[in-house]
């Protein structure tokens, strides 16, 4: 009886660790498979779209075939370009004095404008600026679209610099300052050194957050089908493309816009490749 008791208690056991098993491994198939779909979907649907002149080419004029996104792409990097520049600094000025005063008023105060950032939504950072810049400077443009984005960006950046510098060994800024060393300048010379390789990856999951972005554009940068190089103009960008072609009527302005949102996706995709690859190697 007691070896039927254990028996019947061990295959219990084998039999819930299995359910388990299964009831973690579903979910997870479950989003691999829309995944899949998604990028099949955008993959099948936008590689006919590209060929050269698709990449080297403007936008056409309302109903004539052929052109390209050459203005979306220049206009995407000067926006995203604008962003990093102001985010990247501000967020790494943040995260050090989260680290280093968390328990200050600033800090408590500081963490709370990250939070509420991170959960406003982006239309509502388009129309903020758009009544704060586009109105008073009386123009749209690269510039306050770059801004708006940068708004987004900080959020996530500063999150992912202040989780690296923590893993940073406070034996390091020790050794500093028992040296003499101004804790400013042992922050600046000895802590953000270490982490530069966290840094970088904050960077690009920042970037890669912001890159599809498409309601604080049509606010800010508004879209331009000519090709523009003055941040102080407005520009094109890649989801303004998509938002304008997959809306018209005409079959080569729909199948562009899937190979504008391919183009997007695989920029995406390689961010977070490019992410997880240094993960990888910093854990090794």
């Amino acid at each position: 009886m007691g070896a039927f008791d254990h028996d019947e208690g061990y295959r219990l056991r084998v039999r819930k660790n299995a359910a388990f098993t299964w009831l973690v491994l579903l979910p997870s198939l479950l989003v691999l498979a829309i995944l899949a779909v998604i990028v099949l979907t955008v993959f099948l649907k936008g590689v006919k779209a590209l060929n050269p002149r698709f990449f080297l080419e403007t936008q056409k004029p309302f109903g004539d075939p052929g052109g390209g996104i050459a203005n979306g792409i220049v206009g995407s990097v000067m926006v995203l370009g604008i962003a990093a520049l102001v985010s990247v600094p501000l967020s790494i000025l943040a995260a050090l004095h989260l680290v280093e005063k968390s328990s200050s008023f600033l800090s408590t105060l500081l963490r709370l404008v990250v939070d509420s950032l991170q959960g406003i939504p982006s239309i509502v950072i388009g129309v903020v600026i758009y009544a704060w810049m586009v109105v008073s400077l009386g123009s749209f443009s690269a510039f306050s679209g770059g801004i708006a984005l940068a708004l987004i960006m900080i959020p996530t950046v500063t999150t992912s610099i202040q989780e690296v510098l923590l893993l940073v060994p406070a034996s390091y800024m020790e050794a500093a300052i028992s040296l003499g060393v101004p804790r400013w300048r042992a922050s600046l010379g000895i802590l953000l050194p270490a982490a530069k390789s966290g840094i970088l990856n904050g960077v690009g999951l920042g970037i890669a957050r912001i890159s599809g972005e498409t309601a604080p554009l049509l606010f800010t940068a508004f879209g331009n089908p000519f090709m523009n190089l003055n941040a102080a103009k407005p520009t094109g960008a890649i989801p303004l493309i998509i938002y304008e072609y997959i809306k018209s009527p005409y079959a080569d302005w729909h199948e562009k816009a899937w190979g504008a949102a391919l183009i997007l996706v695989a920029f995406v995709f390689a961010l977070n490749m490019a992410v997880g690859a240094r993960k990888t190697d910093k854990s090794r």
